[in-house]
């Protein structure tokens, strides 16, 4: 295998060795190792650069690689669609234009058909005005989502459901594909809504000629399936709240379905389809138990609705999905320790994923995205702190691990290396945290970044707004507080009802341990969050105030009674079921309601000292944008410092990325002043 382990050959076969070519291909034959050794940090632009990669995936039979590319001339965008020989991937591509839209998704219908998901943005002409925001808006943007059937040979393409002039003017969303068929190279399912009653139907397309036939109809809450050779096994109903999914199984000749499970639609889902078996009634799923720590990959029988022993399964580690084949055949369970890993089902396959870590010195995670049908061609997506993402294309046969091309400019040697550490806490316990360097490792200030969820965690990986603070010349801690998801729901339980104690003692005692191991200044530490990350920024603030010397909070929760009178009133499930899952992690308003008001940073603006910059989305739909709106009044009325942005238009931070640099450069000059 082509997988020399010299600093050269790693640099030439690097995105960093990378030419700007007409096709995005080739090896630097001017430039080398003896070139990339300064470590300018890079600026905040060159985080936000826009010319770059959509996507890349591979065909069934791993013959052709499609890659998705976004170009700006003079100021216009244009995407174009490259399609690449995976046998002799350095020869130029065949190159179709595609236009000034946004590219989703991209899937190989089959070696013949390539299927892009586009985005096409206007906005109306007429003023409204949101209940969630102060006073009118502008016009509405409408996002319509259309599937493109293309042929790679030529660029020819068609529009699915193009044959439907009214459902193409009324649907503002046809582009979800339920099942590949692979049996059928030219059909796909796709899901869309009924014209007569605009209920959820699966719709039989064809995607040589986009004609589409209904293939089966949903009830008026259902909003998706899983298939099994075409044929509906799992449907997801949503609730009127639009919180929670019931899931639905259906086994083979049964014609009534059943209920299997509800699932938050916030959180990580404790079942979820994972494969196919050579059972018609039997599928892969990962899910947890009653009465289980992890979640595992198991069998689950769609006639009995039962389940079967844990075929994948880790302590202290929830699986975080499975990978398969173009056929949908399991090959294995994904984990996330602090790198991505695989236990995979073929034994023969672990050696070539531990080569390709090994090619990136073990720093970076190797995913797996698409494995044609042979096993012999691999598309795997690299990325890690120092890899801001590169498609490769890994070939058994040819014994070859080849760079197809970066997603961005970004270079290696200019970002921050990251490290794991374990930091024990002050009551004896052991959590995971990471802390990334400034480029050159420099001693200097620190911000602490608590992630949201808080039953998520952070992982060894690229961040951009981690990398972006390091370039600032700033270290970046991610701690693993207990609470986190990932780790077992045992892990998870140890945080709830100890929000603003416990939580917040473990991002404490990571933030001692960083200062001590690299001689950190702990006069210089500024804490900054989203989400839960953003309680967690003012929590510290209040319960730390000589710690910290600026906070950014971004969609945060502020007042937990406040919340979980929120949660109640907006909780429509049989018995509260919703409400009740935050009182079993926040605490239960009629019985801690002192506990929680001490544990709400609004109740305590008075105990802040540093200068606070608070960001909403005016739409959040999982925070209301009133809890900054309080939290923003308390610190007036207290006489502390504080900047308020309400983003209009947006939802739980996911704003554009124009909008994101403009924050973000607010950020930075908040911590820099702080840190003066």
């Amino acid at each position: 295998m082509t997988m020399r382990n010299s600093a050269a050959a790693r640099w030439a076969l690097s995105r960093r060795g990378l030419l700007a070519s007409a096709g995005g291909l080739g090896l630097a034959a001017a430039a080398g190792p003896a070139a990339a050794q300064a470590a300018t940090p890079h600026t905040l632009d060159d985080f936000f650069a826009r010319d770059g990669v959509s996507g890349v995936v591979l065909s069934p039979s791993g013959n052709r690689i499609a890659i998705i590319r976004e170009l700006y001339e003079n100021g216009a965008r244009r995407a174009v669609l490259d399609v690449v020989d995976a046998a002799n991937p350095a020869a130029a591509p065949l190159r179709s234009p595609i236009g000034d839209v946004d590219c989703e998704e991209m899937q190989w219908a089959s070696d013949e058909r390539l299927l892009v998901k586009v985005a096409l943005r206007t906005r109306s002409s007429t003023e409204r005005t949101s209940a969630r925001s102060l006073g009118p808006v502008a016009g509405q943007e409408i996002v319509s989502r259309r599937m493109v059937s293309i042929d790679p040979s030529t660029g020819g393409a068609v529009v699915l459901f193009d044959n439907e002039p009214q459902r193409m003017r009324t649907t503002t969303n046809l582009g979800v594909i339920a099942d590949l068929l692979p049996d059928d190279p030219d059909h796909v399912l796709m899901i869309a809504p009924t014209q007569a009653r605009r209920i959820a139907a699966l719709y039989k397309v064809n995607v040589m000629t986009g004609r589409a036939e209904e293939f089966e109809r949903g009830d008026f809450d259902t909003v998706g399936w899983q298939t099994r050779n075409g044929v509906p096994v799992l449907r997801y109903d949503v609730n009127s709240a639009g919180n929670t999914f019931e899931i639905m199984a259906r086994a083979s000749g049964e014609r009534q379905w059943s209920f299997v499970r509800k699932v938050r639609i916030s959180d990580a889902p404790e079942f979820e389809f994972v494969a196919v078996t050579d059972s018609d009634d039997v599928i892969l799923v990962s899910a947890r138990l009653d009465g289980e720590d992890v979640q595992t990959v198991r069998e689950f029988n769609l006639k009995t609705r039962t389940y079967g022993p844990p075929i994948a399964s880790r302590p202290n580690a929830d699986v975080a999905g499975g990978l398969t084949d173009d056929r949908g055949v399991y090959l294995g369970a994904t984990y996330w320790n602090d790198r991505l890993e695989y236990d995979f089902a073929l034994p023969e396959l672990a050696p070539h994923h531990r080569a390709m870590n090994r090619f990136f010195d073990n720093e970076c995670n190797v995913h797996l995205l698409d494995i044609d049908r042979t096993h012999n061609r691999f598309l795997a997506y690299v990325s890690g702190p120092r890899e801001a993402g590169s498609w490769y294309l890994y070939d058994r046969a040819a014994r070859s691990f080849v760079n197809l091309t970066p997603r961005t400019a970004l270079q290696t040697e200019r970002l921050g290396r990251t490290e794991a550490l374990d930091v024990t806490t002050r009551d004896g316990a052991s959590i995971r945290a990471y802390l990334t360097a400034p480029p050159g490792g420099a001693p200097g200030p620190l911000i602490v970044l608590p992630h949201g969820g808080p039953e998520v965690r952070d992982v060894i990986g690229f961040d951009r707004t981690v990398q972006i603070l390091a370039a600032q010349g700033w270290w970046v801690l991610q701690p693993n507080f207990r609470g986190s998801g990932g780790y077992g729901l045992a892990f998870a339980a140890e945080g709830w009802r100890r929000w603003g104690d416990r939580m917040q003692e473990d991002v404490e005692d990571a933030v001692d341990h960083a200062v001590r191991l690299k001689g950190l200044d702990a006069g210089k530490v500024g804490i900054m969050g989203a989400s839960y990350g953003g309680y967690a920024a003012l929590m510290g603030a209040v319960l730390s105030p000589a710690r910290y010397k600026a906070a950014v909070a971004i969609c945060g929760v502020f007042d937990l009674p406040e919340m979980l009178a929120y949660e109640l009133r907006d909780d429509n499930s049989p018995d509260n079921e919703i409400y009740r899952f935050w009182t079993r992690r926040i605490g239960d308003a009629s019985t801690d309601r002192e506990a929680l008001e001490r544990a709400s940073p609004r109740r305590l603006a008075g105990e802040v000292r540093c200068p606070v910059m608070l960001v909403h989305g005016a739409e959040d739909g999982i925070v209301p944008v009133f809890q900054s709106r309080r939290m923003k009044e308390a610190l007036e009325r207290a006489g502390k410092s504080v900047d308020y942005v309400e983003v209009r238009g947006a939802g739980h931070a996911d704003w554009e990325d124009d909008v994101e640099q403009g924050l973000m450069t607010r950020y930075i000059e908040l911590f820099r002043r702080a840190f003066a």
